[in-house]
């Protein structure tokens, strides 16, 4: 079991700066008796929490400074009653909600809980509905809201400030689930309520070391700052990194794409970022590891990113940068997208998991952005599945790619022609570079030393 620090060790572990909101407003609750439900023993209960942990409830809130950025922070007192969640929590939870909307900063939440409040009984519940709106309300107003998951984190704080946070982070070995320990199936899978677990399943972004945590709160709240106004310019598109001249054929154009030796996603987000911050999973319990989505730093400007990475893309890859496309646009950060699949994934399974809704949420999520979009075709451009993370009239093409409707061979199947008609049928489709440029698909060609725009 990771160690279990007190809500201001957790506070002083990642930030510089923090003074407490002593006076927010927060309603007395008849902290002398025995609750809403005359629990008995329920004040005394209090008592002795309040006596071992030196706070008054279970949550701790205030300004902070986070490497030089300012945050709301929020942090759980596990020794309080469990870090349980009663109605004065939810005045302290409300409040720092509001707190973080009328200054326009981003809400951090150090998150350890098991839940509702028991000798609270339904008035305990209902808080859930109270962070649920006061969180909607400061998602509406644009700051960002940052979780980071110690242990345990159950019940409903993980499924209001948890999950129902921007950017998911989780301590090593940290227990996390809606289910606590004690009212799970006796033979429920233990990994499965874990932050390793969590994070197979696609429901938090990262597990990050105590070490490690500081600095990258730090940063992901610099990447998370939105900028406000003006309107941010676009992504500047990337050097290509390849040499290949333009290809002959409709067919060389496919061959020069799929080879092996091409340069992949992984190496254009490298050269492009100065550092990265992923962002994984599509909050619906999938992940896909041939998409690479996340935030990333490039000369002070930060720039959201979605990558294919040469796969086919499953539903959970087009759910995940759905879900980033949108925050990038609600923060007011540009986004760059690379395309490089054969297409979107056309098994059995992926029909179960919903591929046709993935791929038009994703559509939508384009369409929808007011934030402009970048897109550079690094490799194949396989039909719909490639161009729905495409960004209309600001697509660009590298020498070795290519963009169909359709692959060759499944055109010449579709057609009923031999397979020896592959390639002639490669021509037809008009799918190499300098082809997309001339049909007004794409801008221009890019090359490793890029022409004037």
């Amino acid at each position: 079991m990771p160690d279990r620090l007190t809500a201001r060790a957790a506070i002083a572990a990642v930030a510089t700066e923090f003074e407490e909101f002593v006076d927010s407003g927060v309603a007395d609750h008849d902290t002398d008796g025995d609750g809403p439900l005359s629990w008995a023993g329920y004040a005394d209960s209090r008592a002795r929490a309040a006596t071992r942990t030196g706070e008054e409830e279970s949550v701790v809130h205030g300004l902070a400074s986070v490497g030089g950025r300012s945050c709301v922070l929020v942090s759980f007192e596990f020794g309080f009653l469990g870090g349980s969640l009663g109605e004065r929590t939810g005045d302290l939870l409300e409040a720092a909600y509001e707190a973080a909307r009328t200054r326009g900063l981003p809400l951090v939440s150090l998150i350890a809980t098991g839940g509702s409040r028991m000798q609270e009984g339904m008035v305990a519940l209902t808080q859930l509905q109270r962070v649920a709106r006061a969180s909607a309300r400061l998602r509406a107003a644009g700051p960002a809201q940052l979780a980071v998951l110690r242990d345990p984190t159950t019940g409903g704080g993980w499924a209001t400030l948890g999950a129902g946070a921007d950017v998911i982070l989780a301590l090593p070995g940290a227990q996390v689930g809606f289910a606590g320990s004690r009212v799970r199936p006796a033979d429920a899978d233990p990994h499965a309520y874990t932050a390793e677990g969590q994070l197979a399943a696609g429901q938090i972004d990262a597990v990050v070391t105590p070490d490690e945590l500081p600095e990258t709160v730090a940063r992901w709240l610099q990447a998370l700052h939105a900028p406000g106004s003006p309107a941010p310019g676009p992504a500047p598109v990337p050097d290509a990194l390849s040499a290949t001249g333009l290809p002959v054929t409709g067919w060389d154009a496919v061959r020069q794409a799929r080879s092996p030796s091409r340069p992949r996603a992984e190496a254009y987000l490298d050269a492009y970022f100065d550092h990265r911050l992923p962002l994984g999973g599509d909050r619906c319990g999938g992940t896909d590891p041939g998409l690479r989505c996340g935030f990333g730093r490039r000369d002070g400007r930060t720039i959201v990113y979605v990558a294919q990475c040469g796969t086919a893309t499953r539903p959970a890859g087009y759910r995940t940068a759905a879900r980033v496309i949108r925050l990038a646009d609600r923060l007011g950060v540009p986004v760059l997208t690379l395309i490089d699949t054969p297409g979107a994934a056309n098994d059995a399974e992926a029909e179960r998991a919903g591929a046709g809704a993935a791929i038009a949420d994703t559509f939508a999520a384009i369409a929808e952005a007011g934030v402009p979009v970048t897109t550079l075709v690094i490799g194949e451009g396989g039909s719909g599945g490639a161009l729905a993370l495409a960004a209309p009239g600001n697509t660009y093409v590298t020498q070795d790619s290519y963009f169909s409707v359709i692959a060759p061979e499944s055109a010449a199947a579709i057609l009923k022609r031999t397979p020896d008609e592959v390639r002639a049928t490669a021509d037809q489709l008009r799918l190499r570079p300098q082809d997309l440029v001339e049909l007004g698909i794409a801008r221009a060609v890019v090359r490793p030393d890029p022409p004037g725009d």
